[in-house]
């Protein structure tokens, strides 16, 4: 079986327009220092009463956000890590952007993508754990679906309203979408994605959004994530969302090399019977929104 030893991953933003949120998105590689941005935007809609695009009569707009962290174990297979998390995301995209998605499934639509990957010419191998949200601007409601360890968070007035709840198979292996070489089946995790973990609840003005790899999770403290979110509550500026971003990606970068610093996995691994100290070196993906009705 696959136990992850490090991961990729890659980001995937989706608005509509005249979206109800001000966002800013941040990635850090954890064995090159480097920010880029992963940002794509297209138009989204969905009828008021299916939530299906195509069959809209008076269009609304979703905010689709999502992450997928792909398994980089397959690496001592001659596979890329990267690029099942890639096509993904990619394929979630395509669909958002042709409005093959159901704004209150996002579940439904991790599986279309995933299916169609399973259906492609060229095999896409390896794993990837993944975390899809999507804001309804209708009914101001957030829909999400988690595969994994990836996650969402979402913070008011300095609380947790709403958390990801990580899904492992046994410590540091999660749950995760694969395509596995053939062969292999037998000895490879693979979940379905009516594995993933949904909910759906209503937001709020001001409310902030945090979606993000584990990187972020692993390294961060709860408290220090909430100190850093309750900078942008409310906040309309997205330079200013940014630079909080920012500092929440480098911060998990720099604590996951700390060999000293009592990190979430650190205490993870204790509660697991692992005794270890220190952070988790890992490519780190910051998705940051505030709702703005």
């Amino acid at each position: 079986m696959f136990r992850r030893q490090y991961r990729e991953l890659i980001g995937l933003d989706v608005d509509g327009v005249d979206s109800m949120v001000v966002r800013a998105e941040v990635e850090v590689v954890k064995d090159r220092e480097l920010v880029r941005d992963r940002v794509t935007r297209v138009k989204a809609s969905g009828s008021g009463s299916s939530g299906v695009a195509e069959a809209c009569a008076k269009p609304c707009f979703t905010i689709v956000d999502g992450v997928a962290d792909g398994v980089g174990g397959w690496r001592a297979y001659g596979i890329d890590p990267g690029e099942f998390s890639l096509h993904l995301m990619q394929t979630c995209e395509r669909l958002v952007g042709i409005g093959r998605f159901t704004p209150s499934n996002p579940s439904e639509l991790l599986a279309r993508s995933y299916y169609e990957l399973l259906q492609h010419k060229k095999a896409i191998l390896g794993s990837s754990t993944a975390c899809v949200v999507v804001l309804n601007k209708e009914n101001c409601m957030l829909y999400t679906a988690n595969i994994g360890d990836s996650g969402f968070m979402v913070v008011r007035h300095g609380k947790v309203i709403h958390k990801s709840e990580e899904q492992q198979h046994y410590f540091n292996t999660p749950f995760q979408l694969s395509l596995p070489p053939p062969g292999y089946q037998a000895n490879v995790l693979s979940d379905q994605p009516d594995s993933a973990i949904t909910n759906n609840f209503p937001v709020e003005d001001g409310d902030v959004i945090l979606v993000a790899t584990d990187g972020v999770f692993d390294n961060l403290p709860q408290s220090l994530l909430i100190k850093e979110l309750c900078k942008v509550q409310g906040e309309r500026c997205a330079s200013r969302l940014q630079t909080v971003a920012n500092s929440i990606a480098w911060m998990a970068r720099n604590l996951s090399f700390d060999e000293t610093f009592i990190s979430p996995f650190a205490e993870s691994a204790f509660a697991n019977g692992i005794n270890t100290i220190g952070g988790k070196p890992d490519d780190i993906t910051v998705i940051l929104a505030t709702v703005a009705i």
